[in-house]
């Protein structure tokens, strides 16, 4: 029979955390590896001991781009960016940034926070980007 994590964690927790402006979750596995993405083993060495962890949501954008034919939910929003960010605690996530009007506006490294909001997803906003102006929105 397989073990079951530490601390008992479930995908609508995950989400419920964000969604509610509580925090960013992840999980740190017994080998030390860091992801925000939601799972039951560690990706890197596949051990089931994964603790959840609270991220500080900053970190640096590691991929982008801008879409601008969104899908229903995301409608009223775009342009926006579809972003992968680094973490500061290790691991990736994938989220996204409003009012980014060109990929011109953005870069690789740039410093991005996360963005507690009552809009669908995991926001960002750029470290020091006072309006989405800044973004050529």
């Amino acid at each position: 029979m397989a073990e079951e994590p530490s601390e008992p964690h479930s995908i609508g927790a995950y989400r419920k955390a964000y969604e509610d402006g509580d925090s960013l979750l992840g999980f740190r596995s017994g080998c030390g590896f860091v992801t925000a993405t939601w799972g039951l083993v560690c990706p890197r060495c596949g051990q089931r001991d994964l603790h959840v962890v609270r991220l500080s949501g900053r970190g640096t954008l590691a991929a982008f781009t801008v879409q601008t034919v969104p899908s229903d939910e995301f409608l009223n929003d775009a342009p926006y960016a579809y972003v992968v960010v680094e973490l500061e605690e290790g691991g990736r996530i994938t989220g996204w940034i409003e009012g980014t009007a060109s990929e011109g506006a953005l870069s690789i490294g740039a410093a991005v926070r996360w963005k507690p909001t009552y809009k669908p997803g995991v926001q960002f906003q750029l470290v020091g980007v006072a309006s989405s102006d800044a973004l050529g929105g």
